[in-house]
């Protein structure tokens, strides 16, 4: 491989999802140099798979909605654990972001008048959610592709980052290798932002896909000397597909339900009148994928081992329209019709609500030079993040890095580079190349599987210290990966960079839920099933100089007394009519 490549920019953005596009957008506005590194083709990132809507108060279908009440409901949301400053710059910039990207190309569905249409999603008091069929996502990533290519911003794909290159706490660039060539580039830069995704794919069931959401980003900030945050708070959310196999997890859009459809267990009931009598299948995601979890192990589940989820009785027309994706997608994979015929569905690793330690207006992570937005980060979700936020993040604070990133780019004095650092960062590279008797698919695999058993859904102190001991054992067969690169590409090498980064990420995840004795938000354990508000805290991790996980916690930030109020004052709300929309 060539060890001399190298190239500069002003921003060099990890990530070529939502939230690193709207960065290097930014940035390309204010005058800077930009490149965007992508793991995956840009065309199919797992931007596209948020599939049912962004959140703005914009107040155009039920006046009464403010930014002060998406506050309130995001934050209740989210179980206290949220930052309150993250949390209130959503909530009030996501009109202003939402406005753009439809001007730029997402279009979104109109009212008559002209307006954004905005439907009901789980938990929220009123109908804020703006939708683009349940192509949402889709939509949003090709308005920021078009605006990249009228930009000139360049996007590499199939480049994977070894490592960020950092010396004295100050980043100054990344090692990337081509997934396809084996070609290595040092990519100098002033500034980094990081928007490499969350690790969900770590679980048997999920929503990601494979060779995404790996903890790779996670990996990269811990190495660099950042910290995390609530890793233990992963989103399940309530209805991916059960069948077929090379399915299973696959994400049945929210918008299911919130356009109408009825969750039935194998007896025909609606069994939420059993767990939220009010809100039923609009309830939080926590609550539903508790219900659905629950449902399925007391054995009233479908034959395959998930639920029933109904739209049927709302007519194809309404359904083709409202429901496209969906209706393809388990006419193309199950020839069911979903206008006749319920979907079987059960609860999926979905959404990493934790992740790097961010300042919340420039979401820089305490090592200089580096910022980070989107999954990858923490603060806005808390335990338990609200359905349609995920999309308004990536743009908002996606805006903010960037801007923030090209501030110093425009005000630094000495470009720092230190050859040590990236020989360094050569050395490491090449030590993962050798022969071995461990093959890295296989353990990630096996991962999975230890990541579902025993950090899934439900959990308890003997089900989390089993799962960090059989994380050990992985740990010590991955030392002997064998690691070949050939003609068909630096597949093994990235693998096994995946492996290392999704051992990390796992293994931070079950030393925080096993450090959290209570049931918070997604967090459940059966062993603590209350809120225990000695838990009132963000738990942290970070590398010890041995690359040892050392766990920490830190009180949530006040709330304001306008903002605490406001909460109060929701939670007294009762007006659940209307939100099922039958």
């Amino acid at each position: 491989m060539n060890n001399n490549l190298t190239q500069i920019s002003n921003v060099l953005v990890i990530g070529s999802g939502g939230a690193g596009l709207r960065a290097a957008i930014e940035a390309k506005q204010l005058g800077m140099d930009v490149t965007v590194l992508g793991k995956r083709q840009s065309t199919d990132v797992h931007t596209v798979l948020a599939a049912g809507g962004i959140n703005a108060a914009f107040g155009n279908v039920d006046e009464d909605d403010s930014w002060e009440q998406h506050f309130a409901d995001t934050f209740i949301e989210g179980y206290g654990l949220s930052e309150p400053e993250v949390v209130e710059l959503m909530a009030k910039e996501s009109p202003i972001l939402v406005e753009e990207i439809d001007r730029w190309g997402a279009n979104f569905a109109k009212l008559p008048n002209g307006k954004i249409d905005q439907r009901f999603f789980g938990a929220h008091t009123y109908r804020r959610t703006c939708y683009s069929g349940d192509y949402t996502g889709r939509s949003i990533l090709f308005a920021l592709l078009n605006k990249v290519k009228s930009l000139n911003i360049p996007i590499l794909d199939s480049q994977y980052v070894s490592d960020l290159l950092v010396e004295d706490n100050v980043c100054f660039g990344a090692m990337a290798f081509d997934i396809q060539s084996g070609e290595r580039t040092v990519f100098l830069a002033d500034s980094v932002i990081i928007a490499a995704g969350g690790h969900t794919r770590l679980w048997r069931k999920s929503s990601s896909r494979r060779n995404e959401n790996t903890g790779d980003g996670f990996h990269l900030a811990l190495k660099a000397g950042c910290r995390l945050s609530d890793m233990e708070m992963v989103q399940f959310h309530p209805t991916g597909m059960v069948i077929p196999e090379e399915m299973a997890g696959t994400l049945v859009t929210e918008a299911v339900r919130g356009e109408g459809g009825k969750l039935l267990n194998s007896e025909g009931k609606r069994f939420m009148e059993n767990y939220d009598s009010e809100r039923m299948e609009l309830s939080t995601r926590d609550r539903v994928a508790m219900a659905n979890y629950t449902e399925i192990v007391e054995g009233r589940g479908s034959p395959n081992g998930g639920v029933y989820l109904d739209i049927s009785h709302k007519g194809k027309d309404f359904i083709i329209e409202k429901l496209p994706r969906m209706y393809r997608q388990f006419l193309d994979t199950l020839m069911i019709d979903i206008s006749k015929s319920p979907m079987e569905v059960s609860p999926t690793a979905h959404y990493s609500m934790g992740g790097i330690v961010v300042t919340p207006e420039e979401h820089s992570t305490g090592v200089e030079g580096l910022y980070a937005a989107g999954e990858v980060t923490a603060g806005l979700h808390g335990a338990n993040r609200l359905g349609g936020n995920s999309l308004a993040e990536i743009l908002i604070f996606g805006k903010r890095a960037g801007a923030a990133a090209s501030e110093r780019s425009k005000n630094i004095d000495i470009h720092r580079r230190s050859k040590k650092v990236i020989e360094n960062a050569h050395d490491n590279l090449n030590s993962y190349i050798k022969n071995g008797s461990e093959v890295a698919r296989p353990l990630q695999r096996s991962l999975r599987n230890i990541m579902w058993e025993y950090g899934g859904v439900v959990k308890n102190e003997e089900k989390l210290k089993k799962g960090l001991q059989e994380i050990e054992n992985l740990k010590e067969a991955s030392k002997d990966l064998d690691v070949r690169p050939d003609s068909e590409g630096y597949q093994d090498l990235m693998l096994a960079f995946d492996l290392q980064a999704s051992l990390v990420s796992s293994e931070s995840t079950l030393i925080s839920a096993l450090s959290r004795e209570e049931s918070r938000g997604a967090h459940q354990r059966d062993d603590y099933k209350e809120i225990n508000n000695d838990f009132n805290v963000n738990m942290r991790v970070q590398f010890d100089s041995n690359d040892n996980i050392l766990l920490s916690k830190d009180n949530v930030p006040s709330l304001k007394k306008d903002l605490k109020d406001l909460i109060t004052k929701t939670k007294e709300i009762d007006n659940f009519e209307g939100m099922l929309l039958e």
